[in-house]
């Protein structure tokens, strides 16, 4: 998910965003955790998508 897609969405878009990021890093830690994950680079994309969502609801927030 890029910046630029993220600054377009309302805080409230974000919100939901940053629940659904959080329910698939919960999925992903549960297939780790039973060794079904076939692509583990994906738990770091994801990490990496929520600071995004964070860091982007904060600018909001400052603005």
């Amino acid at each position: 998910m890029k910046a630029t897609e993220l600054r377009k969405k309302t805080k409230d878009e974000l919100g939901t965003v940053l629940i659904d990021l959080s329910r698939e890093k919960f999925n992903l830690k549960m297939q780790k955790g039973t060794g079904q994950l076939s692509k583990p680079d994906q738990v770091k994309k994801v990490r990496r998508d929520i600071a995004r969502v964070h860091t982007i609801i904060n600018e909001m927030t400052r603005t």
